[in-house]
């Protein structure tokens, strides 16, 4: 790995031990074996209505056009309604429209999410001092600094290259 690299790796991990202990939740609504709606998938969603293209949802996500065309197919095979329609071509290209349904799929969505870290967070809000033990950062950054590569691994039976 390269030093720079290998730098911003402990830069991160030490902006980690000293970023205080948050909640979040990540939720997911599985509606049957057949459709199931999550964070990534309303992320989507989001960003199609926002700048009212896959393509640029997907780059904006970190996705591969792809996956985000397979997730939005899912999406409108898993719901009896779609969620999206398509434009192909004209003066300013093709494009992806969301729904009511999806529009409201979101909120229903983001109102669930709301709800469920407004409870989670008065039901934990005591308990989060517990996630990191009271240790001070010598500790910890010894702990992290203590820790070993993986060896690497021979596969069985395989010889040594050095003769006996």
């Amino acid at each position: 790995m390269h030093a720079d690299a290998l730098a911003a790796l402990g830069r991160a991990n030490i902006s980690r031990m000293l970023e205080k202990p948050r909640l979040d939740i990540r939720l997911r609504i599985d509606f049957g074996s057949l459709a199931a709606i999550g964070p990534g998938k309303v992320a989507l969603l989001e960003h199609i209505d926002r700048v009212g293209s896959l393509s640029q949802a997907a780059r904006d996500l970190g996705l591969s056009y792809r996956r985000a065309w397979l997730l939005l197919d899912d999406l409108n095979h898993s719901f009896a309604q779609p969620v999206a329609t398509a434009s192909v071509g004209g003066v300013g290209g093709g494009g992806v429209q969301l729904t009511a349904f999806a529009k409201e799929l979101i909120r229903a969505y983001r109102d669930v999410e709301h709800a469920a870290l407004d409870r989670a967070r008065l039901r934990f809000g005591t308990l989060i001092r517990e996630v990191e033990p009271k240790k001070g950062l010598p500790s910890r950054l010894r702990r992290l600094l203590s820790r070993r590569a993986p060896k690497s691994r021979k596969t069985p039976g395989a010889r040594s290259r050095t003769s006996p």
